[in-house]
């Protein structure tokens, strides 16, 4: 897919927040991916947003013809000073754009940027059933740091969450 499709990843913008919320939106009824149950709005993420900056905690939209077909966040781990050299990686990809390669291409920038950006850890909190998720952390090198069983409920289920890690 990547060779063939033709993209470009740059550091978002306000003006993309609505497409951004759009595809955050879109993986909330599969329960696979968020623990929100119900769908974000513009207002509820400003803050969010404007908590990224790109030479520090970068967030990036992946466009294809012009088109938001993905996202990528670096956030801020525990909020701590001590702590700044570690960051929480999020992608979501827009459900048109699933499954051709978009994440690989995400956590590779997000890998080789990570120097830069003073991050040397890079961590996914990701549910026990998301297998896709955990297998695209694994191919580079995430391993298991933790394991909470049961502490998310989505419609009456209890879900185990993963951390993943990976030193840089």
């Amino acid at each position: 897919m990547t060779k063939e499709l033709k993209y470009e990843i740059i550091d978002a913008q306000l003006s993309d927040l609505r497409r951004i919320v759009d595809i955050y939106n879109s993986t909330i009824a599969s329960r696979m991916v968020t623990a929100d149950l119900e769908p974000a709005t513009v207002a509820s993420k400003k803050a969010w947003f404007d908590d990224h900056s790109p030479d520090f905690r970068p967030l990036w939209v992946l466009t294809i013809e012009g088109e938001i077909a993905a996202w990528f966040s670096f956030q801020s781990f525990y909020g701590r000073p001590a702590y700044n050299a570690t960051a929480e990686i999020s992608i979501y990809i827009a459900e048109e754009y699933r499954k051709l390669g978009l994440g690989t291409v995400l956590i590779q920038k997000a890998i080789e940027a990570s120097p830069g950006l003073g991050i040397n850890t890079l961590l996914g909190f990701v549910f026990g059933h998301n297998e896709p998720s955990l297998a695209l952390l694994r191919k580079f090198g995430f391993e298991v740091w933790g394991h909470l069983p049961k502490v998310a409920v989505l419609d009456g289920v209890e879900r185990d969450l993963v951390i993943s890690g990976r030193r840089i």
